[in-house]
């Protein structure tokens, strides 16, 4: 549909591409709604592109990262002189814009006092900028999102009922990822080839067992928390296997937390077959240039560590030099 990594194959994520496909041609607002880290800005970059201002600007806006007094300019652009430390006429986000696709995400963390003058700018595709009587006019389609509930804000009067039928327009609404447990997998591939190579750390396997601990997860932040995971994994994985750490059974959801112990036992299972088949491949030498830590990509100490912790019991290499020889070669130097 686009050129954007739209992935997943789940019943709920095919429904929301289809709804894409379906408001992207035409210009009506968009009301992207949905948990932290769902990934708005991916499906309002998604319209953009599918839509026949593709080849015009996506200009973006986090309205809860601005503070409220320059939010308004951060919008509509200011004029010279027209607040303390404006030395210059500057363009506000809707006249970078004209012609594209203005995304306003956190748009229930917009200030009253602003929601007016954004209404304004969205019904009339006009404005004035800060300092100036000269009215700027625009063509923009906007697509707003919010991880809020607008109608209980509308209810609270925390925002105004005008401005939220203006923007819900065309309502769109993400599932979360618990709700996309299909779509974990592909994912999960994703991030692991993408960091794999940023990190120039090359993943060659991801154990079935490591997918079935991150379907077991519960995501409360969803896509985000799954992508900030496999970058901390990838970048701590010891070898060329995807390796979990064990801190993320802290994380589990009661519900969930039982099965995916059991998927962390057979992946312990999984990690002891691993090192066993390497330490036979190294004729049980641990440490050196041609052992197993070496070849598992670990500090001698670490295996070591695991090797107990695994209950593997160390036996004597041939390739190990005799401890009677070092013992001589010890009493020679003294």
């Amino acid at each position: 549909m686009t050129t954007l990594d739209l992935i997943g194959s789940s019943p709920k994520f095919r429904a929301l591409l289809t709804e894409v496909e379906r408001v992207a041609p035409v210009d009506s607002a968009v009301l992207i709604q949905g948990e932290t880290g769902t990934g708005k800005e991916v499906i309002a970059r998604a319209i953009h592109e599918a839509s026949l201002r593709r080849n015009q600007r996506f200009v973006a806006l986090n309205c809860a990262a601005i503070p409220s007094a320059l939010l308004e300019s951060e919008l509509f652009g200011h004029e010279r002189g027209a607040f303390t430390g404006a030395w210059t006429q500057t363009k506000g986000r809707f006249q970078m814009a004209d012609g594209g696709t203005l995304f306003l995400d956190e748009i229930g963390d917009l200030p009253l006092e602003v929601q007016p003058k954004l209404l304004r700018a969205l019904q009339e595709r006009e404005f004035e900028r800060l300092g100036s009587a000269q009215t700027v006019r625009v063509n923009v389609r906007v697509v707003a999102a919010t991880n809020q509930d607008l109608g209980q804000l509308v209810t609270k009067k925390l925002f105004r009922a005008d401005l939220f039928y203006r923007l819900n327009v065309i309502p769109l609404c993400l599932p979360p990822l618990r709700e996309r447990v299909q779509d974990i997998l592909p994912l999960t591939q994703f991030f692991v080839a993408k960091f794999a190579a940023r990190l120039n750390k090359p993943i060659d396997l991801i154990p079935d067992e490591v997918i079935a601990v991150l379907k077991a997860h519960d995501w409360p932040g969803n896509i985000r928390e799954l992508q900030n995971f496999i970058e901390r994994t990838v970048l701590f994985s010891p070898g060329s296997v995807l390796r979990l750490p064990l801190d993320l059974r802290q994380t589990m959801t009661p519900t969930v937390k039982q099965s995916s112990e059991s998927a962390l036992r057979t992946l312990a299972d999984a990690d002891r077959d691993h090192i066993l088949e390497t330490l036979k491949q190294t004729d049980w030498l641990i440490g050196g240039q041609d052992g197993a830590a070496n070849r598992l990509g670990l500090p001698r100490t670490t295996l070591v560590y695991k090797m107990r912790k695994l209950g593997i019991e160390t036996r004597r290499s041939s390739r190990a030099r005799p401890i009677r020889h070092l013992a001589c070669r010890a009493a020679a130097n003294c």
